[in-house]
């Protein structure tokens, strides 16, 4: 596998660690460095960006200090999971005991979904998509296999992948603070949804026309698939009979 690493040469004046570090964020930015992933270890790091370990190691301190690695033991550095307990704890308990904390949840999913869908039909790359296609995947074979919280799982983490493939910063850093909230109410909207013989076969259907969208580059069709699901989705929540 090709490193997402390149050597490094300091310009005159600038401190080596403040560069090195400079290009592991511009990774995290660009989306080659997600959530939980490790860092190769010290030694073969400090190889790829041709530097000393004593300035690696100066870099990633700084890094750490930010919070934006996270050193773990026996384990390395990884890039720190971006969760937000204080925001997401408090819409946890409340999805429990208040119908409207759940409609304002699908609210906010309708915003910065159907955002992240036409980016991510715009600017996915077709690791992006295979992810997506993936999570597909597993969702529907978590159904068939009868595990209703796997299936709710990936179908969270499908529309993660969406937002990931959106490649803008701030929205990924969102959903990824999010998810916690998200999974939580995906799992009670298929809770509703089953209630109807047909929420299967349509969730099935939605979700690939969302992928094959983003597969075909279609921002419309792409902002239009995810239109469709959380509308079905809404129905389901609030009009389960029908």
């Amino acid at each position: 596998m090709a490193s997402i690493f390149s050597s490094i040469e300091a310009p005159i004046g600038a401190r080596l660690s403040d560069v090195i570090a400079e290009q592991i964020e511009r990774c995290i930015v660009d989306g080659e460095l997600r959530p939980g992933d490790a860092l190769p270890a010290e030694r073969e790091l400090a190889r790829q960006l041709s530097v000393s370990r004593p300035s690696l190691r100066e870099a990633l301190l700084k890094l750490e200090a930010r919070k934006i690695l996270a050193l773990r033991r026996n384990a390395g550095y990884t890039v720190a999971e971006v969760t937000a307990p204080s925001l997401t704890d408090p819409l946890l308990h409340l999805m429990e005991s208040h119908g409207k904390a759940l409609a304002d949840v699908l609210e906010l999913r309708q915003g910065l979904e159907t955002m992240a869908a036409g980016l991510a039909a715009m600017r996915a790359s077709t690791a992006d998509i295979e992810r997506m296609a993936e999570a597909a995947e597993a969702m529907e074979q978590a159904h068939q296999d009868g595990d209703a919280a796997l299936a709710a799982e990936w179908d969270a983490r499908l529309h993660l992948a969406v937002a990931e493939g959106a490649h803008n910063l701030a929205l990924a850093h969102v959903m990824r603070g999010m998810f916690s909230v998200m999974r939580e109410h995906v799992r009670r909207a298929r809770e509703a949804l089953f209630t109807r013989h047909d929420a299967e076969a349509n969730l099935r259907e939605q979700h690939r026309a969302l992928v094959e969208a983003i597969r075909a580059h279609d921002p419309d069709a792409a902002v239009r698939a995810v239109e469709d699901h959380l509308r079905f989705v809404r129905e389901g929540i609030y009009a389960p009979d029908r």
